[in-house]
């Protein structure tokens, strides 16, 4: 073995050994039953965890304090709704971009629009629900949504998913359905429930 590695065992050694010393003087206040001796040697690592955790939460808070665990408040179904509300500038401006494209008589990219608008107000409505692997079709089954939502929702997606994937046109009736639903959709009366 290096000499130089001997010397940083020494000197780790040399640090330890008061350590040492005070769990050997601890271990001989303990009784000789093997069981009793885990279970205070137990109750000594969990009080030294307990501390460790005190230490840290009074870093991390500047005060001393016993870590809790954090649960999120219910909030009220009132007091939800009051807080979410769809903007109404941005809403207004899709409207006024899926209009434009329906008058030039482009009704499916207009129904579109609204959909990718409609995914946007539910991704911001309920953050967990939406992920980029799911379709409109299974965010219209989502259970997480209030009834009324999902239907609205469901009628936005299948007018475009026929003219999608059926290869079938959009109307101007299926048009004025699909704004109409997504009118309906931003009202914050539509997520109760």
């Amino acid at each position: 073995m290096p000499a130089w590695l001997r010397a940083v065992g020494h000197a780790i050694r040399e640090a330890l050994a008061p350590a040492g010393r005070a769990l050997r003087w601890l271990g001989g206040l303990l009784p000789d039953a093997p069981y009793a001796r885990i279970l205070l040697w137990t109750v000594l690592a969990a009080a030294a965890v307990g501390l460790v955790a005190l230490l840290v939460e009074r870093i991390r808070h500047g005060r001393w304090r016993l870590p809790r665990r954090r649960r999120a408040q219910p909030v009220q179904a009132g007091e939800e709704e009051a807080a979410w509300a769809p903007e109404a500038a941005p809403a207004r401006a899709w409207l006024e971009e899926a209009d434009a494209l329906a008058r030039e008589g482009r009704y499916a990219e207009a129904v579109r629009h609204l959909l990718f608008r409609s995914i946007e107000d539910l991704a911001r409505r309920r953050p967990r629900l939406v992920r980029p692997a799911l379709t409109s079709r299974e965010l219209a089954r989502a259970p997480a949504l209030p009834e009324r939502a999902r239907l609205l929702f469901a009628r936005i997606a299948a007018a475009v998913e026929r003219s999608l994937f059926g290869g079938r046109p959009v109307d101007a009736g299926e048009w004025r359905e699909a704004r109409a639903a997504y009118a309906d959709l931003v009202l914050p009366g539509t997520w109760r429930g």
